[in-house]
């Protein structure tokens, strides 16, 4: 497959190292030469430094064949002409970066559509969801949803009041059982586990179930102690935290926390100051947080643009009794320092977009594709088609890739946990989750 990209930029950058190990075709335009040099020097993809709108660059990066054109500069204007441009260049599918809620509404979708864009990209909106499921359920680390809920993801930190630790999975999580424990970070290490593998005291379980089980699940792990979250503060009045409480239940009162008295202005103006209340000041600030009410606050958002403080933030939240912690970690190499302190939720938005545009990659009907960042790992929707190789044995005899399971299927609109007996048919939703594995090995059985 032959990809452009237009932008060496965060999510532009990690999109080229992840596709790079993959052994895609790749060309990664950029007009900043500084971008590029260490790049094309320690991945295997070719640069060029030309403005990423320009017709004569894409030309010659080969635009005609494209399979796929990825818009990632920081302007969301060069992001849509330069999509536009590929798209009438001969490009066949093009993603563009935007910065504006307003463009990825539905309407706005289908008149972009019409300029030649496949589709939009808008990082804080992504991000945001994330965020905003994580509040909802305070005891679980991840959430992910299949089908509306017909099957459910729950990454959840098991603590001493767990009832299922130390067993074999065999004898906790059977064919009868309503859950699936489809994956386990232990300290630096993810396992997929098989029926003799037991879950430990402070790893982070992801399990697979109904969404009727979700109280089961809480009970069983010890967490129904966990208050519901009803008080948020949030640290840093960015557009991500703009677009979280925007979108935040109505039953979750708000407190932001901005540094800049300028932009605190703005929020005020943003927002209706009777469900927010913007403060200014400093996060970070203990005798502000108490003076504020951090000791009954059940979560709290830290959205700045710097990653040590979002970190040093949470820490101290917690320190202060706070359960829920969420931080935005937009530097990688922090993520699993994050994860060892024990942070909580951990939003990074390059990654929340990568996984987007990375399903437009697979020849598969994919859909919602996710990268567990904390467990260095994907889980996705595939559907298989009519005589694909999922659809032909039980699952206990596909020979699936070491390092991939399969956590459940939908079908209709009803969800069912996997066995080995199971048969999977065409048309079904097929949650997949893998680590270290090459997801066009993993696409290869559902064509």
């Amino acid at each position: 497959m032959k990809i452009i990209i237009a932008g060496a930029y965060a999510i532009g950058t990690y999109l080229a190292q992840l596709l790079s190990r993959n052994r895609y075709d790749i060309t990664l335009i950029d007009d900043n030469e500084e971008n590029l040099e260490k790049l094309g020097r320690d991945y295997d993809l070719l640069t060029m430094t030309a403005s990423p709108t320009s017709i004569r660059a894409m030309r010659e990066a080969g635009v005609d064949h494209a399979d796929l054109f990825i818009a990632v500069t920081l302007d969301e204007n060069k992001n849509i002409l330069a999509c536009t441009l590929a798209r009438q260049l001969g490009a066949k599918r093009t993603v563009a970066k935007v910065d504006t809620y307003e463009h990825v509404s539905e309407e706005s979708t289908e008149l972009f559509k019409q300029l030649g864009i496949s589709s939009l990209i808008y990082p804080e909106g992504l991000a945001a969801k994330d965020i905003i499921n994580g509040l909802k359920m305070s005891w679980v680390r991840q959430r992910w949803d299949v089908h509306d809920g017909a099957l459910v993801m729950l990454g959840i930190k098991l603590r001493e009041g767990c009832e299922i630790l130390d067993k074999p999975l065999r004898e906790i999580s059977g064919p009868d059982d309503p859950f699936h424990v489809v994956a386990i970070k232990r300290d630096i290490e993810t396992i997929i586990p098989g029926g003799n593998d037991e879950l430990k005291l402070n790893d982070l379980a992801y399990f697979m179930t109904q969404k009727n089980y979700i109280p089961y699940i809480r009970k069983i792990v010890g967490k129904e102690h966990y208050v519901d979250v009803k008080n948020v503060m949030v640290m840093g009045g960015g557009t991500t935290a703009v677009r979280v409480i925007n979108t935040m239940p109505e039953y979750m009162n708000t407190k932001l926390i901005e540094k800049s008295e300028q932009r605190c202005e703005v929020l005020n103006d943003l927002f209706d100051s009777e469900d927010v209340l913007v403060i200014n000041g400093d996060g970070r600030d203990l005798s502000l947080l108490a003076e504020e009410g951090i000791r009954s606050t059940q979560a709290f958002v830290a959205l700045t643009d710097n990653t040590e403080t979002n970190i040093l933030a949470c820490l101290s939240a917690k320190r202060m009794g706070v359960r829920k912690t969420v931080a935005m970690v937009e530097n990688i190499d922090y993520a699993s320092m994050a994860e060892s302190l024990d942070i909580g939720t951990i939003v990074n938005k390059k990654v929340i977009a990568a996984s987007h545009i990375y399903q437009m990659m697979l020849d598969a009907n994919v859909h919602n594709v996710k990268f567990l960042m904390t467990a260095n790992a994907d889980i996705a929707e595939f559907i298989p088609v009519q005589g694909s190789k999922v659809t032909q044995k039980p699952v206990k005899d596909l020979n699936i890739p070491r390092g991939m399971t399969i956590g459940g299927i939908v079908r209709g609109n009803e969800g069912f946990l996997v066995s080995g007996n199971t048969q999977i048919e065409a048309g079904d939703s097929v949650v997949v989750f893998c680590h270290n594995v090459d997801m066009k090995k993993i696409e290869k059985l559902f064509n």
